[in-house]
């Protein structure tokens, strides 16, 4: 893996994670997307199954996953002139973002091995979002219902036997949200002797 320019140290990191919802225009070069995807896949992987496959979303495929959001955001809404409204809006939002990355695992037949590489590809995000601050840029992880998808995962070019467990927006922020205030580890751990 090629070394990480930051000299921040991994608290720090942490710290300093966000989820960024709007990004400037400046575009993420191919040799930084490998480089979260090789800090991506250093993940912990029991059994090494290498379950992740990366799918980079240039602008026509980032504006059909877009589109396919859209839709499932227009139905809920009465007015048909402003569901097509918004579908259009949320494409066009995707097509504009500098980078977006859609995660998925290879779907094992045994339940306990789809557990874990479900826990892989997630501590996996984790690397991939700790590396983008280290290197000034920041993400945003989205999950939900529009992962399964058929028109979503067309966008992505997902292989059959593989599911999408997150979408990761990748990009320079636009603006550093604040820190939201957050209880201490201790808050959530019981000691047992």
């Amino acid at each position: 893996m090629r070394p990480v320019p930051s000299g921040m140290p991994i608290p720090q990191i942490i710290q300093d994670r966000r989820s960024i919802k709007s990004f400037t225009d400046r575009p993420v070069a191919r040799e930084t997307i490998e480089m979260l995807l090789d800090a991506a896949v250093l993940a912990p992987n029991h059994r090494l199954t290498k379950p992740w496959r990366f799918y980079v979303l240039g602008p026509e495929s980032r504006y059909a996953y877009g589109l396919a959001l859209g839709e499932r955001k227009a139905r809920k809404l009465a007015d048909p002139a402003a569901g097509r409204a918004l579908r259009e809006t949320v494409a066009a939002e995707h097509r504009q973002l500098p980078c977006m990355i859609a995660v998925a695992i290879v779907q094992s037949d045994n339940a306990e091995t789809r557990e874990e590489d479900y826990a892989a590809a997630m501590m996996a995000l984790e690397n991939l979002a700790l590396t983008a601050v280290a290197l000034g840029l920041g993400t945003h992880l989205k999950t939900g219902g529009v992962m399964n998808d058929e028109a979503a995962r067309a966008a992505a070019g997902v292989a059959e036997g593989e599911r999408i467990v997150a979408v990761v927006n990748v990009g320079e922020p636009a603006q550093l949200p604040p820190a939201r205030t957050r209880d201490s580890g201790g808050a959530f751990t019981t000691w047992r002797p």
